[in-house]
């Protein structure tokens, strides 16, 4: 479902976190590189000329309230809708009614990362045509989540977490607001634990506040607030503390994070977990297959496919069956040997892209379908490997200015070490391996 909301903001009056939206960039806590003084974001927003746009971070550090004050600033209309219960039918209601404006109006899309390939393609067209200027917010890296027409179509801005100084201004924030309409006294004795179990999210932050609040206002109208009080009543009231279910990417983190240390007991506890919250199993088996690439790679290749079958069998299954396909899957990654060779070489060849710019293709191994091509030096002196013993023959791949420079390191593991030799074994001292 999506909503419009014109030139006037919505009464949302629950949750605090609600209360204390912002909705002028001056009052905005945070993201001082995108919105501060002289910064890329600021300077767009007062020019007048927003890009379409995707706004990539943690939960919590303001993407959405950011997309909000946009749309305010430079008075169009904004429209919402929600990857989690949105589909193709709602983006093209939303363009249709756009079609309509005068003006090009905003269309935030949270949770981007949660859309199919299908549900990205309904947008490509009224983005291209400037029909919508798109917003999206991901918690996930859009380079994986988004498809490539649309990200070519987009800026990319990532978010921070907010730091101790934008946290503390808010909690001064919400205590001021608490105290003003609910008559009541509030003395912050101590803010670590309520700061540490924020982690660095606002919107945690508000609601672990309204919580103690809530609960200690029961004694009286006069709240103290210290480390002790906050983690015993937050413990006790874990549910109501994460009602904007951002335990999610606590749990999914925790997962992970077990798979990659190679703790299977862990992994399956943080899976069992996510199976008895009711989480997508899709969601799950992505990021499994992610990880099988990123962690483990061709220290052991078979974790690719066996992710890769998880994710298929997932998608066809279902619950509750798949949970068992999912564990499986889970405890044989989290036993498997780790290497993220693969990872830090694509990152490697992409800081070196950077660095020097499109480098021109050596002329050997250019195409070369035409006479003048060839005539011109394409593809010449190219040898054919398989013409040689051992199907190689050296030749100069890479364009001169980086001859020689290694992406690839194979770690010490069994699989990469075979590989290590193989490559030292054909290139001898050219790549240091």
């Amino acid at each position: 479902m999506y909503f419009y909301c014109g030139k006037d903001r919505l009464d949302m009056t629950i949750p605090l976190a609600e209360q204390l939206r912002p909705t002028r960039l001056e009052d905005y806590i945070g993201q001082e590189h995108l919105v501060g003084e002289g910064a890329i974001l600021n300077k767009a927003i007062h020019s007048g000329e927003i890009p379409s746009m995707i706004l990539w971070g943690p939960p919590g550090v303001g993407k959405t309230t950011l997309a909000y004050i946009i749309s305010q600033q430079l008075q169009k209309p904004f429209y919402t809708l929600s990857a989690v219960n949105s589909g193709v039918k709602e983006v093209r209601e939303v363009i249709a009614l756009a079609k309509k404006s005068s003006d090009s109006p905003f269309l935030f899309i949270d949770e981007i990362h949660r859309f199919s390939k299908s549900q990205q393609d309904a947008l490509l067209g009224a983005v291209e045509k400037g029909i919508v200027t798109f917003i999206g917010a991901t918690t996930e890296n859009p380079s994986f989540e988004v498809i490539s027409p649309l990200l070519s179509r987009c800026q990319i801005y990532i978010l921070k977490p907010l730091e101790e100084k934008h946290l503390l201004k808010l909690l001064q924030s919400g205590k001021e607001y608490l105290e003003k309409n609910l008559n009541i006294s509030i003395q912050l004795v101590e803010t670590d634990a309520i700061l540490r179990i924020s982690g660095g999210d606002a919107r945690k932050l508000l609601n672990a506040l309204e919580l103690i609040v809530s609960v200690e206002q029961k004694q009286g109208n006069k709240i103290l607030i210290n480390n002790t009080n906050t983690l015993q009543i937050i413990q006790q009231n874990l549910a109501m503390y994460d009602k904007t279910g951002d335990m999610h990417y606590d749990v999914i983190s925790a997962f992970i994070k077990s798979i990659r240390g190679s703790d299977p007991n862990a992994a399956v506890y943080w899976l069992a977990r996510m199976v008895e919250a009711g989480e997508d199993p899709l969601f799950i088996a992505r990021r499994m297959l992610i990880l099988a690439s990123e962690d483990i790679g061709n220290a052991n290749p078979n974790a690719l496919l066996l992710a890769n079958n998880c994710f298929q069998a997932v998608n066809v299954i279902g619950y509750p069956e798949c949970g068992l396909i999912l564990s499986q899957t889970a405890i044989y990654l989290a036993c498997s040997v780790k290497s993220n060779a693969s990872y830090m070489a694509i990152q490697n060849a992409h800081n070196a892209i950077r660095e020097t710019g499109d480098l021109p293709v050596p002329l050997p191994i250019r195409n070369a379908p035409t006479k003048l091509m060839k005539d011109i030096g394409y593809h010449k002196d190219y040898k054919y490997a398989h013409d040689f013993e051992n199907n190689f023959v050296e030749l100069e791949f890479l364009p001169d200015k980086i001859s020689g420079r290694k992406f690839y390191n194979p770690q010490k593991n069994a699989r990469e070490e075979e590989l290590r030799a193989r490559l030292k074994a054909l290139w001898k001292k050219k790549y240091g391996y």
